[in-house]
């Protein structure tokens, strides 16, 4: 299947690793010029123009959005895949406190804030564009596992419909990918607190306690991967997607289902 997504230029915010990495590929693959911007350095051997950003200082963003337009040329696609937690096992929520919080919102949520201010007044003046914000299922069900982060992902949906519905009007289009299970550092950093809280007498190791877990849980009964969810993306980018605004899309095995 065409997506003809030959040449355009796509942002991925977070595109140095994990999901993001995994997006900046998939777009390689069917033609298109991904950038990377993200607060890590590029992969080693990488080809794909990287700009170093912190999504919580606006003026970084600002300075890689006009050195993408400059250098790359005019931006068309948006994938916003930089996020964090809390790094610890948040059942019961007193288990954190009010400081465990500060961080993940400000890059979960502020972060979005400034991503979104910096390249959706291009899209709209263009009349011409999409944005993908990755969020999580942990945004729809209240996840007890990182009460900070399921807090900010849930934000993270509702500002996405914000968006769509200002900038429909404008032929730009906005959705939110939910990835469910997927095996990333970020999801090891609360899961594996998660395991280290078990009574050590009923102790696994952490592969055998997480696959049975997932294997539990998901539907499917397995792990999702990172290419999943840059499969779903690199769609919803696509003129293919050209009816598809404001919806919020579980790539998640079946973890979590809508009517």
């Amino acid at each position: 299947m065409d997506l003809h997504l030959q040449d355009r230029v796509v942002v991925v915010v977070g595109g140095a690793s994990g999901i993001g990495l995994a997006c900046v590929e998939q777009l390689a693959l069917e033609g298109a010029r991904p950038v990377c911007w993200d607060i890590k350095a590029a992969p080693e051997q990488s080809t794909i123009p990287h700009f170093e950003v912190d999504i919580t200082a606006p003026a970084t963003l600002l300075r890689a959005l006009e050195a993408t337009e400059t250098q790359i040329g005019p931006i068309f696609g948006l994938i916003h895949a930089a996020a964090v937690g809390s790094g610890k096992f948040g059942f019961p929520f007193t288990n954190l406190t009010p400081d465990d919080w500060k961080t993940v919102l400000n890059v979960n949520i502020m972060g979005m804030t400034h991503v979104a201010h910096a390249v959706a007044p291009l899209l709209r003046d263009r009349r011409n564009g999409v944005m993908i914000f990755l969020a999580s299922v942990a945004g729809q069900i209240g996840s007890q596992t990182d009460p900070p982060y399921s807090a900010s992902k849930a934000a993270n949906i509702n500002f996405a419909q914000c968006l769509a519905k200002d900038l429909a009007a404008h032929s730009v289009r906005v959705n939110t990918i939910c990835p469910g299970m997927v095996r990333t550092p970020l999801n090891r950093s609360v899961w594996q607190a998660w395991h280290d809280a078990q009574p050590e007498n009923q102790r696994q190791s952490y592969d055998e306690w997480a696959g049975a877990k997932v294997r539990t849980v998901v539907p499917l009964q397995k792990w999702q991967e990172p290419s999943d969810i840059a499969n779903m993306a690199v769609f919803l980018l696509s003129d293919r997607a050209g009816s598809v605004t404001g919806q919020t899309i579980n790539v998640d095995g079946g973890f979590v289902m809508h009517w």
